[in-house]
């Protein structure tokens, strides 16, 4: 229990700690931003396919992985279709055109907010559902993996609410509130995969396919999308490289 607050604690404030640079800077390179997104698509990519499939493969079969694989992405599909989604990279352009107007946090930046807050509800289920796999090392690496992912999401979340002058610190505090829903749906995933023995395979691969769909769906497309494809690349087998370190060293 103690673990399991503790590693969705850190993958939760991960989403503010990106957005700490906020108080010192107004922006940030697309070709940083774009090695970052690779990295964190790498790190998320060999968590699915090293860690919590062949965990979920020596407690189920492959139709139960599958299952969950598939059910993973239909969930991320459904969320997409109800939340109004803004992907990083309009949200970049975004950035790049506006102008402050002196306003508070207005109907624009408040469905923006509520999309990244729903977004990390399944993030949050990953984390529970690792640490009841009985794992050791399993619950760790997958909170590492989906902070990771958290930190850029607060940084832009952040950065936005700025542009519209918001407050800073008062953007820091909002872009920090979006990850905390991860604790919530952390405890929840834990308890009912700790309750319900033949949960967890189900829940390691329904953690498997949400990951994956986001680093196909949002990661290595908008990483490759402003000319920097090659450092982008490098970063992405830099991050499989990373997880597997840690995988041996953990």
């Amino acid at each position: 229990m103690q673990d399991v607050l503790i590693g969705s604690a850190v993958s939760a404030m991960s989403t503010g700690l990106g957005a700490i640079p906020i108080l010192f800077m107004k922006n940030v390179t697309h070709r940083w931003r774009d090695i970052l997104l690779a990295y964190t698509a790498g790190i998320m990519t060999s968590a699915s396919m090293f860690s919590l499939i062949p965990e979920a493969l020596s407690l189920s079969n492959t139709w139960v992985v599958a299952f969950g694989l598939m059910l993973g992405c239909l969930t991320l599909l459904w969320l997409e279709r109800i939340v109004p989604h803004v992907d990083l990279e309009k949200m970049e352009h975004a950035l790049g055109n506006s102008k402050n107007n002196h306003a508070p946090i207005d109907h624009k930046s408040m469905l923006i907010i509520a999309a990244i807050t729903l977004h990390n509800l399944p993030e949050g289920l990953s984390v529970g559902v690792s640490y009841a796999s009985g794992s050791e090392a399993l619950g760790p690496l997958i909170a590492f993996s989906i902070g990771l992912q958290n930190a850029p999401e607060g940084f832009l979340v952040a950065l936005f609410l700025v542009t519209q002058n918001v407050n800073k610190w008062k953007a820091l505090g909002v872009a920090a509130l979006t990850g905390g829903v991860e604790i919530i749906t952390a405890l929840i995933g834990f308890f009912l995969s700790s309750f319900v023995s033949n949960l967890v395979p189900y829940g390691l691969s329904f953690a498997a396919g949400a990951m994956m769909f986001i680093v196909y769906k949002e990661l290595i497309p908008e990483s490759h999308g402003d000319g920097h494809q090659r450092a982008a690349t490098i970063s992405f087998v830099a991050g499989i490289i990373t997880m597997l370190a840690l995988t041996q060293w953990v």
